[in-house]
């Protein structure tokens, strides 16, 4: 753990942004960073607590890298929103589609992360039809 200028402490991998702005910001800054354009709809009054941001701000990175390696997309839209306790993340591009989640560790990898914390994650991948994560998250500690 170390310090951040505003007492708050962090693992040192956690990005700066995510820690001191929240996930919000970190979700938009992820969105910029992207080779290719994003769409972002975030909607996140308050803060989540840390676990769930983390979760969520990791998924959302491995989506838009996967989307940038694999997918042949044009364009992604993220979204994500707080209601009625739970948070609710979704990655969605119009690229080739067919994503197999039994085949691949990065996949296997997100849906462990999500259900470490009592999540769940859904793949809707048809070939040639884009594909659609989305990952709700129990934002309560």
């Amino acid at each position: 753990m170390c310090p951040t200028s505003s007492g708050r402490s962090h693992a040192a991998s956690h990005p700066a942004i995510l820690t001191e702005a929240g996930l919000g910001p970190a979700l938009r800054a992820l969105a910029r960073r992207s080779n290719l354009p994003v769409d972002v709809d975030v909607r996140l009054d308050e803060r989540l607590p840390a676990p769930v941001e983390a979760a969520a701000y990791y998924i959302a990175s491995e989506a838009l890298t996967n989307v940038a390696k694999h997918a042949e997309a044009k364009v992604v839209q993220l979204s994500a929103a707080h209601d009625n306790g739970a948070f609710t993340l979704e990655v969605r591009d119009d690229g080739i589609g067919g994503v197999d989640a039994r085949r691949g560790s990065g996949i296997l990898g997100l849906t462990d992360r999500a259900e470490a914390l009592g999540g769940t994650i859904t793949i809707a991948s048809p070939p040639h039809g884009g594909t659609t994560l989305s990952v709700r998250l129990p934002s309560t500690t």
